[in-house]
Order: structure tokens, then C-alpha cells, then sequence
């Protein structure tokens, strides 16, 4: 190679959605000669869709850092050949090393393309693309409406991020493909147009892209991401620090370098809203300590805040139970919770309500252990099925030494151990 970069590789949660979006939508935030005069020139960077009943045909990019990928079947089909040297319905010719073909025929004597289809008709990368297509985006809690959000758009961010858009109908080989994700919102914070992005180009034109062209990259997941910029050049620090750095080095040149000099600019208070929003892309909902893990901790922080007697706003630590941002956590909060919820959740008097609904419904649980106290105490049966059995010491010995405040530790000193096992084993069998 007498050029190289340094990439990192884009993540692909979200890509059904983000192929859904019509490109109409696409073109229509589309200025490359700036005709509105905002400093912003982004415009579509036009590939092959490879659709076999349409050649010659140009969709808007989508995916890869320069959007030269239109659909997730091209991407699942390109890597599978350029990663595997697996041939297909997409890519149906071997590379030849160097271009020397003579080479290409004494190693590989198999029939174009190498991928079949498998008893229902579907090849390897259709199945790659079903599955990419279903991973779902990224969460983000609360779901909108932060301030920080005000003050991102204020900077001229969403000039290029753009916030949302609907799906449209999405067709190849003239069939329509999952209708399941049609018309519905995704929030990339993309336009997924190429924009001249100044110092941080890596000089590598690809396609009609030029080197200094770069997609707006989506922000969807941000928070989540340890490596930013497209050479993962900013990686260490805190979240916080990532994220200035990242948007420092938007400037001083290119199309988002007045976005950049704002930022320089913005007063404390407003800085630290705009990471609340930014660490906001990425979050689960109901995740009250920001640990991926959806336990009784955030169980005890929903109860708090559905005690509270004001009216709960995105910007209040409460904001992130309310998934229906109607002020106040109620039932549908709940339900919505309990799906979410990584711990036990059993039914410890069999009356066919699950004891954290109970709990949510006034039921006493004053040692915070998930099962109301009213409940006839059944030492061992940690999983609330009614029974201690081999389900329940599964769960003492996943919890097995130093535990404290675990329901394993039978006898509270702090430790599971064989006194508490022997406490279990006393009440194996079926509950009284």
C-alpha cells in the first residue's frame, strides 16, 4: 500500500432502521452548494444498491464512514467476501491477489458464487443480513425533551446530527422487505450526508468521497462508546472528557467549525447540560446509577421517585423511569420496568401479582429485599417460585462467599457460606 488510515469499526445496532430511512429523506437535508448560506454543505454521497433487477441503480449512502454503503445486504455481502473470500449473489467474483488472475485460478476451483442457499431458500448472507437488520438501536433515557438537547441544537449541532426521522417502505429485487420496520422513529442524530469535516479528514478519498469528506457519524450510543473520532484517536478519560475533546476537534476548519468555537464558548452550567443530554444516548431507561443493570437499586430509586409529589421533567435524575414522559410514574412505568428488570421478581404469596408490583402497590418491604414482608417467610426460596429446590441453590452458589445484604446470606453476617446452606437445606422442599 503506498497510502494507509486508521479506522475504527462503526457499530451496526439500529442498521434495519437506519436502511429504512427513504432517500428521499436523506436528500432532502441534502445543500451541497450551501445555498441557505449556514456554513453547512452536506450532500449525498450516491453508491450502487447491487439490486440485480435494477443495475446502474444509486441510492444515498448510509453505512461505513464515508457512506459507501446503501443497504445491510451489500454490507453483509461485501464483508463476506472481502473478510471470508466467500463469493455471492451480491459480490459473485473472487479478488484476484494483485489483479493476477492466473494466480486466482490455480487456488480456487470452485463455481460463483460459493454461497447457496440453505433448506428454506435463504444464502449465509441473507441470514447475516436478517439478523443485522433486527439488532435494535442503541437507548436513549430520557427519550427527549432534555435541555442539554436545546443547547446542542443552540450550537448548530443538529445542522448535521438530525435528530430523527420515520421509516419508509423499504424494497430490493423488487420485494418489499421487513414491513415490521416500517414507519417507525429512529433517532440517529445523523444526516448521513458527507461534509467536509477540515483537520479531522483522513486524506483517503473512497468512492465520491474526497479525503477530507466524512458521514456525520451518529450519535446514537454515544455514551457507550470508548473510542471516538473516526481513528479512535480520543480514547481515555471520562465520558465527559471524550466528548470535549471529540467536539474540539470539530474546529477550527470545515463545516463544523463555527459549531466547534461555540462550544469553546458555552458557560459551565450549559456545558455540563449538554453532556447530561449527550450521556443520555445510550442509557437504558430506568437505569438510575448508569450501570447497564436494570437491579433492585433502581427498584428502590423508581419507588422514590413515584413518591415524589412534583411533576417529573427530563432534566430531573427522575426523568429516566417516566418512558412516557407524562410527568408521573404510574402503571405503565411499572409494567415497562418489570419487563427491564435483571433481578427476581417472584409471586411470594401466590395471589398472581408479581411481589414488586406489590411492593409498587404499598405492600411493606423494609429489609429492601424485593418480597414483601407480609409474605410467609420461606428461608432459601430466593427465585419466589414457592419451592427450595435446585433452582435456589443455583443462586446461592452464584452468590457463594463475601455477599453482603445478599438474600443468600441466610444468618446476615455478611457471607454466604455452609451455615447458610444448611439453613436452605432445612427448608428444601415445598414452602408451608
Amino acid at each position: 500500500a503506498n497510502f494507509t488510515t486508521n479506522r475504527i469499526t462503526p457499530g451496526m445496532l439500529g442498521y434495519g432502521l437506519v436502511e429504512a430511512i427513504s432517500a428521499e429523506d436523506i436528500l432532502a437535508n441534502a445543500d451541497p452548494n450551501d445555498t441557505d448560506g449556514d456554513g453547512i454543505s452536506g450532500r449525498a454521497h450516491l453508491v450502487p444498491t447491487f439490486n440485480p433487477n435494477a443495475p446502474g441503480e444509486l441510492e444515498p449512502g448510509r453505512f461505513g464512514w464515508k457512506s459507501i454503503v446503501a443497504n445491510v445486504i451489500t454490507f453483509s455481502g461485501d464483508a463476506a467476501l472481502n473478510e471470508m473470500g466467500l463469493t455471492n449473489q451480491i459480490f459473485g467474483e473472487e479478488t484476484a491477489p494483485n489483479g493476477d488472475e492466473e494466480r486466482l485460478a490455480l487456488c480456487d476451483d470452485v463455481e460463483d458464487p460459493e454461497d447457496h442457499p440453505d433448506r428454506d431458500g435463504f444464502t449465509f448472507v441473507d441470514r447475516v443480513t436478517h439478523f443485522q437488520r433486527y439488532l435494535a438501536p442503541p437507548p436513549q433515557a430520557p427519550r427527549g425533551g432534555m435541555r442539554g438537547e436545546i443547547v446542542f441544537n443552540d450550537l448548530g449541532c443538529n445542522a448535521c446530527h438530525v435528530a430523527s426521522f420515520t421509516t419508509g417502505s423499504v424494497t430490493f429485487d423488487d420485494q418489499p422487505i421487513e414491513a415490521a420496520l416500517e414507519n417507525r422513529t429512529v433517532r440517529p442524530y445523523s444526516d448521513f450526508l458527507l461534509h467536509d469535516m477540515g483537520l479531522l479528514g483522513d486524506g483517503l478519498p473512497q468512492g465520491d468521497a474526497s479525503g477530507n469528506e466524512f458521514r456525520t457519524t451518529p450519535l446514537m450510543g454515544v455514551a457507550r462508546r470508548l473510542a471516538m473520532i473516526h481513528d479512535g484517536r480520543v480514547n481515555s478519560g471520562s465520558l465527559e472528557d471524550r466528548l470535549h475533546q471529540a467536539i474540539t476537534l470539530h474546529g477550527p476548519f470545515g463545516e463544523a467549525a463555527d459549531s466547534a468555537d461555540a462550544y469553546a464558548s458555552l458557560e459551565k452550567d450549559d456545558q455540563y447540560d449538554l453532556f447530561r443530554f449527550l450521556k443520555s444516548l445510550g442509557r437504558t431507561d430506568f437505569d438510575q446509577n448508569d450501570d447497564d443493570q436494570i437491579t433492585m437499586s433502581d427498584f428502590e430509586a423508581f419507588l422514590t421517585c413515584a413518591s415524589t409529589d412534583v411533576v417529573i421533567t427530563p432534566d430531573d435524575p427522575c426523568g429516566v423511569h417516566d418512558v412516557d414522559q407524562n410527568g408521573i410514574l404510574d402503571d405503565v412505568d411499572l409494567q415497562s420496568f418489570l419487563l427491564a428488570f435483571d433481578g427476581e421478581n417472584g409471586d411470594c404469596d401466590g395471589d398472581g401479582t408479581s411481589d414488586l408490583e406489590a411492593i409498587f402497590n404499598g405492600a411493606p418491604d423494609e429489609d429492601g429485599d424485593g418480597v414483601p414482608d407480609d409474605c410467609v417467610a420461606c428461608p432459601g426460596d430466593f427465585d419466589g417460585n414457592g419451592m427450595v429446590d435446585g433452582g435456589d441453590l443455583g443462586l446461592m452458589l452464584v452468590a457463594w462467599g463475601r455477599c453482603p445484604d445478599c438474600p443468600q446470606d441466610l444468618n446476615d453476617d455478611g457471607m454466604v457460606d455452609g451455615a447458610d446452606l444448611g439453613l436452605m437445606l432445612v427448608s428444601w422442599g415445598v414452602c408451608p
